[in-house]
């Protein structure tokens, strides 16, 4: 034990000897996730539209007025001309295109059928699809407060039939609050950047600065050497995951319904998992830009297939296979079913196993790349 605590006296000596780098282990991860967690979001804050109102009816206005009413629909436009709309909507100056056909009053109050066109810019298909959801729920809206005064005023009254009433209960983010679902996401993300990318350059670093001779040459077990590397920087990840949750829990109001405690025993395996992997990257690499670029190149490839952004069950099956090798995406997970949905030791158990096995796998090959290495 006095062995590792002389490594770590040394490890934390330099740490904070180099005061460029506090400000990137402390201030930098709280930046970020303030700014990611507002600016990664699939939500439709605002869509502009032209408007095509052939009708210029009461009710082809009210119907307008009912999309901008929601606070998603803003119209930029007004026009007569359906090409100098298609212009507008090449131009990238508005999202839709709404065209009222004529006649749509007089259809619509003797009860026939009426088309109203929405003409959406697919450019990006997510948006895209988010708005035709928004504009069909409002035309559907609007259909549904004015039937009753339709077949009122229509000659041919219509059936009254049997309707199924469907009232959805959302559970775990009754609001549909994106940042509710990130924010876990995104501390995930910049715990492992912090604990892949300091424990990918710390052995190379000390091969470059020419410390590692003095090292190889000392009495020091080669597993007393990797866990003195591993330790510093899991002390300082735990200082980073407590304040972002803080950040989360009173910043961004994210309820915490599991046990803060089984979250921060998940987190401790976690980072001994991402930086023995980060280690075993510092033993195969002779620079700190070697190093930096494997590690960013994992990490890409971690976050990307780590169902932060896309869900993992909407990839294809073989990259959902691949997922079960990727930690990142084992502890967004994890995050979430804890923080969001109050799970507890049964339902994440496995998971946990998982980690384990990987830290376990990646320590082990850790060790035995250095001691190749250092001969």
């Amino acid at each position: 034990m006095k062995t590792i605590q002389f490594i770590l006296q040394k490890e934390f000596l330099q740490i904070f000897r180099n005061r460029a780098m506090l400000p990137i282990l402390f201030v930098m991860p709280i930046v970020q996730l303030l700014v990611l967690s507002f600016a990664a979001t699939y939500e439709l804050k605002e869509a502009s539209f032209a408007l095509i109102d052939y009708d210029q009816s009461s009710l082809s206005r009210e119907l307008s007025a009912q999309f901008q009413a929601t606070g998603y629909f803003s119209l930029e436009h007004k026009t007569f001309d359906t090409d100098e709309a298609l212009e507008e909507l090449k131009a990238g100056n508005v999202n839709m295109v709404l065209t009222i056909p004529e006649n749509f009053s007089r259809d619509y109050s003797q009860g026939n059928s009426v088309s109203v066109q929405m003409l959406i810019d697919a450019v990006d298909g997510t948006k895209a699809g988010m708005i035709q959801s928004y504009g069909s729920s409002i035309i559907r809206d609007f259909n549904q407060n004015h039937i009753r005064e339709v077949q009122l005023i229509s000659s041919k009254k219509a059936p009254q039939l049997s309707r199924i009433e469907l009232i959805p209960v959302n559970w775990y983010n009754p609001d549909l609050d994106y940042i509710t679902y990130m924010v876990p996401g995104i501390l995930v993300v910049l715990v492992s950047m912090i604990g892949l990318f300091l424990s990918g350059m710390n052995i190379v670093r000390e091969q470059e600065i020419g410390t590692i001779e003095q090292l190889n040459v000392t009495p020091i077990k080669k597993s007393h050497f990797i866990t003195g590397k591993i330790v510093p920087f899991w002390i300082i990840g735990m200082v980073d995951l407590v304040i972002g949750l803080a950040l989360a829990r009173y910043g961004f109001n994210i309820p915490f319904l599991g046990s803060l405690t089984l979250i921060l025993i998940v987190s401790g395996i976690y980072l001994i998992v991402i930086q023995a992997l980060g280690l075993f990257i510092s033993t195969v690499t002779s620079t700190q830009q070697q190093a930096m670029f494997i590690a960013w190149f994992i990490m890409v490839v971690f976050i990307l297939m780590g169902g932060l952004f896309t869900p993992i069950e909407s990839m294809p099956v073989w990259a959902q296979d691949l997922t079960l090798a990727n930690p990142v995406a084992w502890f967004i997970k994890m995050m979430r079913m804890v923080l969001l949905k109050g799970a507890g030791w049964q339902e994440i158990q496995h998971m946990v196993f998982v980690l384990i096995g990987m830290g376990g796998l990646f320590y082990g090959v850790a060790i035995n790349r250095y001691k190749k290495t250092a001969g």
